[in-house]
């Protein structure tokens, strides 16, 4: 904790808070969900070992439910095996023993998620389970619409940039305006997800997008984008890229990497467009090799974990199977009913897409890399010398020093990196980075839709003028506008630079 920034932390104590609404309200409804995932899986199992033991798992997450809602004091850990059991338990003992509803936001909700999995580690016959597993991939199948238009657009995309005749005619200057433009689309896809208008991308040749196609529908969209530094990020990119090319075969060049990193955030739809994105900055010269670091355990229930890869990438290679089955999950009307069948070219797009993917994968430029840092208690201030015990912070820093651009995807993350602590609106987002601001030697990207109070970078006023409206939260003290995830900000610092 003494690596942590000097602002006092968002609380549970706080009753204006979305923490205390987190912990009050939707920790709850998580852990029913996860008692029902087991109590089902127990009743298909045929194994009476497993399904008795699906009864205590049951049992004791329920404990958890009821300490939770109780405000009980949270209990140390058990130990399960895991090197960061000690590392949560020290800091709980540090921080004086709280209950769940006066105690920092950020780490009771790792333990939260820390604690469930240790209840799975401790079993002999559910290690492997992911209690989340069902809900993200019924949320994917419901998001089949977007998935099939944005499976044909990818496969234009790829189309267009492996094609130099279609860029032959154009000046250098309108050259790297098309290209600024379509990296800013495909980031505006990967920030808004299943709410991205897919109209921005209607046509791929170079004349319509050095045309700045889809202009007007990209301007409505920037105006919930009440921080947006994307034309730096590019900038920075592209300098890299040209770095690369400069370079050639030599070595000497330590900024000419050609690798971008993305800390994942949710499985289903928006991994999808996380590879979409993947793809294209491959695809577009903007990054020889792509790693993704997904989390080691289930986490934040759509969270990324290795095993969503296998199964979005099962969903497209045989995707009659996928999406023309009912969704178990969903028990709406529609959902009971057997969804319509997949066209032949609509078929023939999503297996173009999963074998690209493969092939990138398999030439080692899409890279899957998780690591258990991820599921540290504390925030990103602890990715430095002594952040925390194990070194595991200190190890990923380095290994993001070789990335030309770390994209931070979602909520946590961006909770994480600024240490979900109560900054004025207006800190720069380069000093709420701590440790990853100016020379840490890490270009540092955050797409961010806000569904947490923690916000820095605005322009002075904003945030009252975000107050004041409709549902943003007036004089009640709360920063309600920052939770829905109706707005957004996409933040950068390059921290190659010194400050």
């Amino acid at each position: 904790m003494e690596f942590e920034p000097k602002v006092p932390p968002s609380s549970t104590a706080d009753r204006t808070s979305f923490a205390y609404i987190s912990a009050r309200d939707r920790w709850p409804v998580i852990l029913t969900g996860v008692i029902d995932d087991v109590h089902r899986a127990s009743l298909k199992s045929t194994d009476p070992d497993m399904t008795a033991e699906g009864k205590k798992i049951v049992s004791e997450v329920a404990a958890l439910k009821y300490e939770l809602q109780h405000d009980r004091q949270i209990a140390p850990i058990p130990d399960d095996g895991e090197a960061d059991v000690a590392m949560y338990n020290e800091e709980l003992k540090a921080r004086g023993s709280p209950k769940w509803f006066d105690v920092s936001w950020l780490y009771s909700e790792c333990y939260l998620y820390r604690r469930l999995s240790t209840i799975f580690n401790l079993s002999t016959n559910w290690k492997s389970h992911d209690p989340f597993f069902r809900q993200k991939l019924s949320t994917f199948k419901q998001s089949r619409s977007a998935v099939l238009e944005l499976a044909a657009r990818y496969q234009s995309l790829i189309q267009t940039l492996s094609s130099p005749d279609d860029t032959s005619t154009l000046s250098a200057d309108k050259k790297r305006d098309a290209d600024a433009v379509l990296f800013a689309e495909m980031c505006d896809i990967c920030l808004w997800g299943n709410a991205t208008d897919l109209s921005l991308l209607t046509n791929l040749s170079y004349a319509d997008i050095q045309a700045l196609q889809g202009a007007a529908a990209r301007k409505a969209a920037e105006a919930n984008i009440v921080a947006n530094d994307l034309p730096a990020a590019f900038e920075a990119l592209l300098a890299a890229k040209r770095a690369r090319d400069a370079a050639g075969d030599s070595s000497d060049s330590a900024t000419a990497s050609g690798r971008v990193d993305i800390v994942l955030d949710n499985a289903g739809f928006e991994l999808y467009v996380d590879l979409v994105l993947a793809g294209y900055l491959i695809a577009a010269g903007l990054a020889d090799t792509v790693v993704l670091h997904p989390k080691s355990v289930p986490w934040f229930v759509s969270d990324v974990v290795p095993a969503d890869f296998a199964a979005l990438l099962g969903a497209l290679a045989e995707p009659r199977g996928f999406f023309e089955a009912k969704d178990e999950d969903d028990h709406s009307e529609q959902g009971q009913r057997a969804p319509p069948p997949l066209a032949d070219e609509e078929v023939k797009a999503l297996e173009g897409v999963f074998e690209h993917w493969r092939m990138l994968h398999g030439q080692g430029k899409l890279v899957i890399r998780p690591n258990r840092f991820w599921t540290l208690p504390g925030s990103f201030w602890r990715m430095r010398e002594g952040g925390d015990r194990l070194g595991w912070g200190r190890e990923v820093r380095k290994e993001l020093q070789s990335s030309d651009l770390v994209i931070f995807k979602g909520d946590l993350n961006y909770r994480k990196l600024t240490a979900d602590v109560l900054w004025d609106p207006t800190t720069p987002f380069a000093d709420a980075i701590g440790p990853l601001g100016p020379g840490s030697g890490i270009r540092t990207l955050a797409l961010r839709t806000c569904k947490a109070d923690v916000v820095v970078g605005l322009p002075p006023g904003k945030d009252e003028e975000l107050r004041a409206m409709e549902g943003g939260g007036g004089n009640s003290g709360a920063r309600k506008w920052a939770w829905s995830g109706k707005w957004a900000v996409v933040q950068f610092c390059d921290g190659e630079k010194s400050s």
